[in-house]
């Protein structure tokens, strides 16, 4: 025991590197450079470019995993610092020594790196042939959101996790391949020059509020990293709004809609602050909007009447909408779903959001709407990592992309779903930021992918006279949106204005019903949304606050 105090204690006072590096950070994370300053480029026609990083590093120990591919050799800790601007060639140099993923060799299979894990990246990686290539999955969330059932995990019809499915049960060669991966992170810039993508880790890795970069080398890269709820720049949104896009984002809403039903029962609750807590706001009439409607009408009207008596005839819902919600629905769907709303008690009021407070909205018609829940709906747009791209963007700010969803100005990159559109000189309109639109393009990618395979152009650099075949169409296959209380709308049209086929009422909520439960992307998760459905139905929806 003394010879191993005495090791020790020469070991501190040596200052060796593993002695300082285990005092500060995880043995876990270890090899892995630190970054509080991510660098949001996209370099192939970037003049003058500039990023923060830290100059100076210290030389921490040696890590390898060449048995799957990646190369940790040498690694760097980046001082807890302020970062200090240098000039663009010390940036390159800085980013070159990030550990990470090195450029595919001559024999192995071509590298695909795919940024995000919505409908259609998921949809991509689902179909991608494996056998041609290796997949590198980079994304903040590990799992699938079905989208178009998330609001009913809001008030207890659905678990969470009947809407999530796992990156890596969809594509199982991620978890499997010794070469293809997938890595919890944002992508915070690309080097099209290189062939590389710098990013961030999105946990904290053992230590609280840290993040560490990588790099990693691509041969073809898929950019399907979604899109942001629109705020417009209204004051306030950010800060007291709920969204729901995410499943924690649905989490948060059953929280705070649980925790104000029980305290509002509190005794000595005045009457006004229990009719402000029980205000529901939705602001958006768009149909994530109104089934998020339709979905707490229902709970009020079975549930919250049964299990909350004491505070059943202060809860209500408020949908605002500027326009005339569902427009992109027929106008007989539309009547339809404004009686039903109303009939239901959901109250529509046609307004215009200037501000929003910790209790209260201000409309532009300068009146006052309190509230004690606020869900926000009002669209989609460009995120931060696509507008800080410089590279041609198509009309609102996304990604342009051609016929065939390249991105022309650079080389070996694609860009799918919500964060892309078509450039102005392809002719056609930019899609809706739909899921069917993203998982059908991401269904066409995999084939064009093959086909560039098959001609040995999956190599960097390698497809510039590959023949690509038919360029991407999109044909709409129609719209569908619940209103509650076993209602739904089914709009078959290819576009608005058409003729087409429409439906309202419970024909329509039994096809919206089985349509989705097909879509859902797994059995198991199938099985999970069906037996759901079937325990609202007999037992009611759950009210546990759990967190």
């Amino acid at each position: 025991m003394a010879l191993v105090r005495a090791a020790r204690s020469s070991l501190r006072r040596s200052g060796g590197a593993i002695g300082n590096y285990a005092s500060e950070r995880n043995i876990f994370c270890e090899g892995i450079s630190p970054l509080r300053h991510p660098a949001p480029v996209f370099e192939k026609a970037v003049t003058g470019f500039n990023s923060s990083y830290i100059p100076s590093t210290q030389m921490i120990s040696q890590l390898s995993f060449g048995n799957r591919g990646m190369k940790f050799t040498p690694q760097y800790q980046f001082p807890h610092a302020e970062a200090q601007t240098v000039g663009g060639s010390d940036s390159k140099n800085e980013r070159s020594s990030y550990p990470g993923l090195e450029a595919t060799k001559q024999g192995e299979k071509p590298r695909v790196v795919v940024l995000g894990s919505g409908w259609a990246a998921c949809r991509f990686l689902k179909g991608i042939d494996t056998t041609m290539y290796d997949v590198v999955c980079i994304a903040p969330r590990n799992h699938m959101v079905f989208t178009p059932l998330l609001a009913s995990t809001c008030v207890g019809t659905l678990e969470f996790r009947s809407v999530a499915e796992p990156v890596t049960q969809i594509q199982k060669a991620l978890a499997k391949d010794p070469n293809s991966y997938f890595f919890l992170a944002s992508c915070t810039g690309v080097d099209a020059d290189k062939h590389e993508v710098y990013c961030e880790t999105v946990g904290d890795c053992g230590v609280s509020h840290e993040h560490y970069g990588f790099k990693v080398a691509y041969d073809k890269l898929v950019i399907a990293s979604g899109a942001k709820p629109l705020t417009f720049g209204i004051k306030g949104v950010e800060e007291h709004a709920f969204f729901l896009r995410e499943v924690q984002n649905a989490q948060e809403i059953r929280k705070k809609l649980l925790m104000n039903l029980m305290v509002s029962e509190t005794p000595g609750i005045s009457e006004e602050e229990k009719e402000r807590l029980l205000h529901c706001v939705v602001i958006g009439g768009g149909p994530t909007g109104v089934e998020f409607s339709g979905e707490l009408s229902d709970f009020i009207m079975r549930d919250v009447r049964e299990r909350y008596a004491h505070v059943k005839n202060y809860i209500h819902v408020t949908l605002i909408e500027a326009n005339e919600i569902l427009s992109s629905f027929d106008v007989g769907l539309r009547e339809y779903a404004t009686k039903h709303l109303t009939k239901v008690g959901v109250r529509l009021v046609h307004g215009v959001v200037k501000e929003v407070h910790p209790d209260k909205i201000v409309l532009s018609d300068g009146s006052d709407v309190p509230y004690g829940l606020l869900v926000w709906s009002t669209g989609v747009g460009p995120s931060k990592f696509i507008k800080s791209l410089d590279i041609p963007k198509s009309p609102g700010g996304r990604i342009g992309i051609d016929e065939w969803l390249r991105v022309p100005s650079v080389e070996d990159v694609f860009a799918i779903g919500d964060c892309a559109g078509f450039l102005e000189q392809t002719g056609k309109p930019v899609l809706p930021a739909l899921a069917q639109v993203a998982e059908r393009q991401g269904k066409y990618l995999v084939k064009l992918f093959t086909n560039i395979g098959k001609q040995n152009g999956g190599k960097a650099l390698s497809a510039k006279d590959i023949t690509l075949g038919d360029p991407f169409v999109y044909k709409h296959l129609g719209s569908m949106a619940t209103v509650g209380r076993y209602k739904a709308l089914v709009d078959l049209r290819q576009a608005k204005g058409e003729k087409g086929v429409s439906l309202a009422g419970f024909m329509s909520w039994f096809i919206w019903r089985s349509a989705y439960l097909t879509r859902v992307i797994s059995w198991r998760n199938r099985f999970y949304v069906a037996m759901n459905w079937g325990t609202t139905l007999i037992f009611g929806r759950d009210n546990t606050k759990i967190g």
